[in-house]
């Protein structure tokens, strides 16, 4: 992937599902990206106001594992509580981990404008560092 500026995130051409990239300067700010990214392919936050704080702590594991971890549980926490996140912020645990905190909106305050995702795909999933010195991922969410 080239290097980009910042950070930031696009869709994907994809025959059925909805594909991702992120990329951003360090890990945890690829994570946060990722996060808005998949929000962003079935929902228009604008107007929404942020409300509630979130907090989740993804356990030590592989860094493509942590990323699954955490979309996982942005779709999970859209299924059972009606919520979504509206900023996103991503540290290092100290042990492996991330900590994540989200300042979230009920579904019910945004915009549909996609597909649901349904979960994250493991087929063709990467996440790691990229060839100018930061960080990129590219997922598939199945919808």
């Amino acid at each position: 992937m080239q290097r980009r500026p910042g950070r930031g995130h696009r869709r994907l051409p994809h025959t059925a599902d909805v594909r991702i990239e992120t990329w951003a300067p360090t890990r945890e700010e690829c994570v946060a990206e990722a996060v808005a990214a998949l929000v962003g392919t079935f929902v228009d936050p604008a107007g929404a106001s942020p409300g509630r704080q979130r907090e989740f702590r993804a356990p030590a594991g592989a860094d493509a594992d942590l990323l699954v971890g955490v979309l996982d549980e942005v779709i999970f926490r859209m299924e059972t509580a009606g919520e979504l996140p509206l900023h996103t912020d991503v540290a290092d645990d100290g042990a492996g981990g991330l900590v994540v905190r989200w300042r979230t909106t009920d579904t019910d305050t945004v915009e549909l404008v996609g597909a649901v995702p349904k979960a994250v795909s493991l087929h063709e999933l990467r996440f790691g560092p990229d060839d100018g010195g930061g960080w990129s991922c590219a997922v598939t969410l199945d919808v």
